[in-house]
């Protein structure tokens, strides 16, 4: 019987995601989970660094880096 390699299959389990969006978080000024809006803070070598905001009060509740951004072609040099 052969055997399944397991990182193939964790990887194929992974891809089926993509790139998650949250739609509800928690505000702490609202104290309630409330719509949120995805704003784009910093454009990082290691992937867009994005912030999520409440719809109702602009307070920032939480954040996430995309580490599958798109390779802008910008060098140092």
């Amino acid at each position: 019987m052969p055997m399944k390699n397991s990182r193939t299959n964790a990887s194929k389990k992974a891809d089926q995601f993509g790139a998650l969006q949250a739609s509800l978080l928690y505000c702490p000024h609202c104290r309630v989970a409330t719509p949120t809006r995805e704003r784009l803070l910093l454009v990082l070598p290691s992937g867009n660094l994005y912030e999520y905001l409440c719809q109702h009060c602009g307070t920032s509740t939480g954040s996430k880096t995309d580490t599958h951004s798109v390779d802008l072609g910008i060098s140092g040099g």
